[in-house]
């Protein structure tokens, strides 16, 4: 049986929200670890926290956008 185009809908976005969270979720672990105590690595990983950043910021975003979905298609 097929769910209705708005089930199908809820369902794609419940898994794009659980995907976002993840990445979210796994970036937010990264920062908690720290930085390592060898300055070369130390280095190599604060260059790459710009980077992180970014994708948190952009990760939040759609994030919040795929609630928002959520939240109106609940109306």
């Amino acid at each position: 049986m097929n769910k209705p185009p708005q089930a199908a809908t809820r369902e794609q976005l419940k898994q794009r929200r659980d995907e976002l969270m993840q990445r979210c979720d796994a970036i937010r672990k990264d920062y908690r670890r720290g930085l390592s105590a060898d300055s070369q690595e130390r280095a190599l990983e604060l260059e790459n926290r710009e980077t992180l950043d970014e994708i948190l910021r952009v990760t939040e975003i759609n994030l919040a956008d795929v609630e928002k979905q959520l939240r109106e298609l609940d109306g």
